[in-house]
């Protein structure tokens, strides 16, 4: 169960570091630069973390996905970034085929 808090953790650092990139002004702002490493140093840490754990496409799937729809959305409330129906079905079918792996695959849960 660690691993799994390990994965959220990432992601959350991962989009929080791309967040920071787009308000450092292309490395001209300090503190959001400062962010921006810290939040991919951190990201990559964890997904290390858990990669001892999780079989790597599972997650790099789930960590890639939720990163997808979390910057998405950011850019929605905090940049004021429009989204459309395509849009919002795009991200719906990414995290469908997350949740296929993470739940029906018997590649990534043999348990089934």
């Amino acid at each position: 169960m660690r691993e799994y808090l390990y994965l959220g953790a990432a992601i959350a650092a991962e989009v929080t570091g791309t967040t920071a990139l787009k308000f450092s002004e292309g490395f001209t702002n300090a503190v959001p630069s400062l962010v921006v490493v810290v939040g991919y140093v951190g990201s990559f840490y964890l997904l290390s973390l858990t990669l001892q754990e999780l079989p790597i496409g599972l997650v790099y799937a789930t960590w890639s996905a939720v990163g997808i729809v979390a910057a998405a959305l950011l850019g929605v409330v905090l940049f004021d970034e429009p989204i459309d129906a395509a849009g919002l079905l795009g991200m719906a079918l990414v995290v469908g085929g997350v949740v296929v792996l993470n739940v029906f695959s018997d590649a990534y849960n043999p348990a089934h």
